[in-house]
């Protein structure tokens, strides 16, 4: 997850996000802390930040259109083509 990097990009604190969800700074350490977070937990945590949940997951730049695109495999670097769904 990417929760960290979401509050550095909009220049919060841990203690703004604690404020916005209405919950102790506590708990959201403990929330940053965890190995998973449930879908409502996340949800919460998006409205707070004004950002989908796919952003706490995900970081725009990973988003990568579905026609017409080369990769490099990150094991063998061969080049990959995604032409779509």
């Amino acid at each position: 997850m990417r929760i960290k990097a979401v509050l550095k990009e909009k220049h919060l604190k841990q203690q703004d996000l604690a404020d916005k969800m209405g919950v102790s700074l506590s708990a959201v350490k403990q929330m940053l802390k965890a190995d998973s977070l449930t879908t409502v937990t996340l949800e919460k945590m998006a409205v707070a930040l004004d950002v989908p949940v796919w952003q706490l997951l995900v970081s725009p730049a990973d988003v990568i259109p579905a026609t017409g695109v080369t990769i490099s495999c990150p094991h063998c670097g061969k080049p990959l083509k995604i032409t779509g769904v």
